[in-house]
């Protein structure tokens, strides 16, 4: 059966609704659902959290009326793994609901086209398409994780009309405005981790939360091989934190950070390899990180051509100087022909700041 105009209307909803989790989910994906009988909403849900109802279990719950005969529609193809919660078709058969359409399908592996089988094998019709660029668009993170096996990365950075991050004494506060920079904070709550440097942690001490209310700080990440950073650096203020050091390190410097309940990963590549712990991240179902560098760390991801996402602000300032720090460091293009190319570009005004987005 075709996919209607209504059958869109209703879908896009269902995004909406998905929207609402974004960061409390993680890493399951964002979903959202509604029921309709005879052209009207009866019941709509979203996954509010990890661990709690989907959404499809959620809009049954939610029904004013029978969902017997009802259509369900969700932006993503509806779960049959038993897991934290009971399979969501297992729920839509037992509802009566007689017909489901779905966005897209799921791209993980173990679950890729049984929701669907399982409820057609059920006598429920099910149509599939209508809005998948912005269904997958919605969970890119999610589809990036299932589909390469590593987490989805943006990077994020803050740099002068000539390319600086920091002066050549490393004065780097501030470069954008005030504006600018409540909105970089608030975009690490679309993320499940955020990835900076030993550097960025010595020299600054970030404290790398959201510190706005109804968001999730993300899980922390530090890249430090030679184990420099101090436990008592905020980052490791709690145990939502992880840092990555080289083997050679004596085990016994690392105690005082397993005893705060800070995860110690110790790697055997020096220079770290990305990729090795990206592999890593992705077996502890890290879906998402945003990096927020500084140079020499956003520059590392570039080499290892892991990068999927850029935020690039920019502030009408000149900084200059031969030993200013250049946002990007590592090896860097060869030619300019082999430069990194943004696509899909978007642009967003922050008084005289502005932000570009693009996509590798």
């Amino acid at each position: 059966m075709n996919i209607s105009h209504s059958d869109i209307f209703f879908l896009k909803q269902t995004l909406q609704l998905a929207k609402r989790g974004e960061g409390w989910v993680n890493p399951n994906p964002m979903v959202g659902a509604v029921i309709v009988n005879y052209g009207k909403i009866s019941g709509k849900g979203h996954h509010r959290r990890w661990g709690l109802p989907h959404a499809e279990i959620e809009a049954i719950s939610s029904c004013t009326e029978s969902t017997k005969g009802a259509t369900l529609y969700a932006n993503l193809e509806p779960c049959v793994r038993v897991g934290r919660t009971q399979p969501c078709v297992d729920s839509i058969i037992y509802s009566g609901i007689k017909r489901v359409v779905c966005a897209t399908l799921d791209p993980s592996l173990i679950q890729h086209g049984l929701g669907v089988a399982t409820l057609k094998d059920a006598g429920i019709e099910v149509t599939i398409g209508g809005i998948e660029d912005e269904a997958r668009k919605l969970n890119e993170a999610f589809f990036t994780f299932h589909q390469k096996k590593r987490p989805f990365i943006a990077v994020k950075f803050a740099a002068s009309l000539d390319g600086k991050i920091a002066t050549s004494t490393g004065d780097s506060k501030w470069i954008t405005g005030q504006r600018a920079r409540e909105y970089a904070r608030k975009l690490r709550g679309k993320y499940q981790a955020i990835c900076v440097g030993a550097t960025t942690v010595v020299r600054d001490n970030p404290h790398l939360g959201i510190r706005t209310k109804g968001l999730r700080d993300p899980f922390r990440i530090v890249l430090d091989p030679h184990l420099r950073t101090s436990p008592a650096s905020q980052v490791y203020r709690d145990e939502n934190a992880m840092i990555f050091i080289s083997k050679s390190i004596d085990p016994g410097k690392k105690v005082v950070f397993e005893r705060k309940g800070i995860q110690v990963v110790p790697v055997s590549s020096y220079p770290f390899d990305i990729k090795e712990i990206m592999h890593y991240l992705y077996g502890q179902e890290i879906v998402s990180i945003l990096v927020e560098g500084g140079a020499t760390t956003l520059g590392s991801f570039f080499d290892a051509k892991l990068v999927d996402k850029v935020y690039a602000f920019n502030s009408p300032i000149i900084i200059g100087g031969k030993n200013g720090l250049s946002a990007i460091g590592g090896e860097g293009a060869t030619f300019v022909k082999n430069a990194h190319r943004l696509k899909q570009i978007t642009r967003k005004q922050f008084g005289d700041d502005q932000l570009t987005v693009g996509y590798l």
